[in-house]
C-alpha cells in the first residue's frame, strides 16, 4: 500500500519539528507515542520563546506596553481556540492546565452544586481516569449514582445499551469522543441528542479527537467539551474548557483569588464575567499564546488534510499488524466509510509483557506506550492487564511504520527464543 498523501504532507512538515531530527540509541527516532503527547513545531516553540524574550508581563492588570502586548496575545489565542472548535462566543473558552482540570472544574462547580442523592451520571467503561475519578468524587459527595455504558462485540460504544440506561434521573452524561485505548470514535451527536431529550447535560472529553479532526461544538450541541494543548502540538500545562455561555454564567467559581473577581470586600466578593471568573490567579500566559500558535499551525495545514492522511496511515498500520500472528489488536478495525477510529492501535503479543516489548523497541529508536493508558477499568473489561500502543500523527510516515513492524517482529522472535 502506498500513501499518496505522504509525499505532500508528512514530508512537508517533518522539518518543522526539531525533536524528530535526532537519533535514539544510534537509530533515527520513530515517535509513535502521540496519543500520550504530540511533538511541537518550531512555530509553537518560537511563540513561547518570543513571549518570554519580548513580552513577558502579567496580563489584564497592567497598562504598560509589555502587559498590553501580552494581554493581546493571550486573549487573541482564546479567539483562535474558539474559532478552531466553532464556539459561538469567545467567552465560552476557559483556559485550564489540561483537560483533567477542565473536567474537575465542571465537577466541582456545576455537579457539586446541582446534583442530589438519586441523580444519575452516565459514563462508559472506556473512560480515561481523568473522566472517571472526578465523577466518583461527585457521587461520593452528593449521593448521585454512576452508570456505565458497555461495549459492543467490536469493542465500540454500545448505543443500544446507552439508551436503556437513560431515564428522568439522568442528569449528566460524560463521555470520551475517541478512546485512547480502543481508538473507537463515539457517536457524540447521537449521544448528546438522546441525553438532551431527557434534560441531561453532556460533557465530551475530546483529547483524542481535537488534534486529529475538525470539531464543531455547535453541531455536536454538547454542553461542555474539554481538550489538552499538549496533544495538539502545544506545550504542556495548557488546555481548555468549552461551555455554553448561559450554562457557564450560571456556574459558581471553581477557584478563588485574583483575576476572577469584580469587587472584593473583607467579608464578601463579587465575581468577574466569563471567562475570567474561572481563571483565578496568574495564568499560563506563554503556554496559552503557544496554544494559539499551535491552532494557527494546524489550521494552516487543514484539519481535513490531517484527518484524511491519518486515516490512510492508520489503515496501513493495521494492515501490517494484522499480518503478525502473535498480535491481538483491541478496538474496531479501521473502516474509512464510517470514520470509526482514530490513529492508534493498542495490542498485545501473546506472553510478551508490553513493558518488555516497549523497552526492546526503544533500543531500536522506536517510542511506543505500554501500560494501562489510564484506563484500568477498561483493561479489566477486555481481559488485558496492560497493552502496547502505537499512535501516529500527521508527521509520521509509512517508512516509520515499516521500521516499527520490523522491530516488533524481531522483538517477538527474540522473546520467543527465550521463553519458547
Amino acid at each position: 500500500m502506498t500513501l499518496a498523501k505522504e509525499r505532500t504532507l508528512a514530508s512537508k512538515v517533518r522539518a518543522d519539528f526539531p525533536i524528530l531530527q535526532q537519533e535514539v540509541h544510534g537509530k533515527p527516532l520513530v515517535y509513535l507515542d502521540n496519543a500520550a503527547t504530540s511533538q511541537k513545531p518550531k512555530a509553537v516553540l518560537d511563540a513561547l520563546l518570543n513571549y518570554y524574550q519580548q513580552d513577558n508581563a502579567n496580563v489584564h492588570r497592567g497598562v504598560h506596553t509589555l502587559s498590553s502586548r501580552a494581554t493581546d496575545a493571550y486573549e487573541g489565542a482564546r479567539d483562535k481556540v474558539a474559532a478552531f472548535i466553532n464556539a459561538a462566543h469567545r467567552e465560552e473558552i476557559v483556559y485550564t492546565r489540561n483537560a483533567t482540570e477542565a473536567i474537575n472544574l465542571v465537577a466541582y462547580s456545576w455537579a457539586m452544586s446541582t446534583l442530589q442523592r438519586g441523580d444519575e451520571i452516565i459514563l462508559t467503561v472506556m473512560e480515561h481516569h481523568g473522566n472517571l475519578l472526578p465523577w466518583q468524587f461527585v457521587a461520593q459527595k452528593t449521593g448521585a449514582l454512576l452508570k456505565f455504558v458497555e461495549l459492543t462485540e467490536t469493542q465500540e460504544f454500545d448505543l443500544e445499551h446507552y439508551q436503556s440506561l437513560m431515564s428522568d434521573k439522568t442528569k449528566l452524561v460524560s463521555v470520551v469522543h475517541a478512546s485512547n485505548t480502543l481508538g473507537c470514535i463515539n457517536p457524540v451527536e447521537e449521544i448528546v441528542a438522546i441525553a438532551h431529550r431527557y434534560g441531561a447535560k453532556v460533557l465530551i472529553d475530546a483529547c483524542q479527537s481535537v488534534p486529529h479532526t475538525a470539531i464543531d461544538v455547535q453541531a455536536i450541541d454538547c454542553d461542555w467539551l474539554v481538550a489538552s494543548g499538549h496533544k495538539m502540538c502545544a506545550p504542556t500545562g495548557i488546555g481548555f474548557l468549552y461551555g455554553k455561555r448561559d450554562l457557564l454564567r450560571a456556574m459558581p467559581p471553581f477557584l478563588g483569588g485574583g483575576e476572577m473577581i469584580a469587587d472584593v470586600f473583607l467579608d464578601h466578593s463579587t465575581y468577574a464575567d466569563l471567562p475570567h471568573r474561572f481563571e483565578a490567579g496568574t495564568p499560563a500566559i506563554g503556554e496559552a499564546i503557544a496554544l494559539g500558535a499551535a491552532v494557527d499551525y494546524l489550521t494552516a495545514i487543514g484539519m481535513d488534510k490531517i484527518h484524511a492522511y491519518e486515516q490512510e496511515l492508520t489503515a496501513y498500520l493495521f494492515q501490517q499488524l494484522n499480518q503478525i500472528p502473535e498480535v491481538q489488536i483491541y478496538g474496531p478495525q479501521p473502516n474509512a466509510q464510517v470514520n470509526n477510529r482514530v490513529a492508534l492501535a493498542s495490542f498485545t503479543t501473546g506472553t510478551v509483557h508490553p513493558h518488555d516489548l516497549s523497552t526492546i523497541l526503544d533500543q531500536a529508536g522506536i517510542a511506543i506506550r505500554a501500560g494501562h493508558h489510564c484506563t484500568q477499568p477498561l483493561h479489566r473489561h477486555i481481559g488485558a492487564q496492560s497493552t502496547a500502543r502505537a499512535s501516529v500523527y500527521f508527521y509520521n510516515t509509512q517508512e516509520e511504520i515499516d521500521a516499527f513492524i520490523v522491530a516488533l517482529k524481531e522483538a517477538i522472535e527474540f522473546f520467543g527464543s527465550i521463553f519458547g
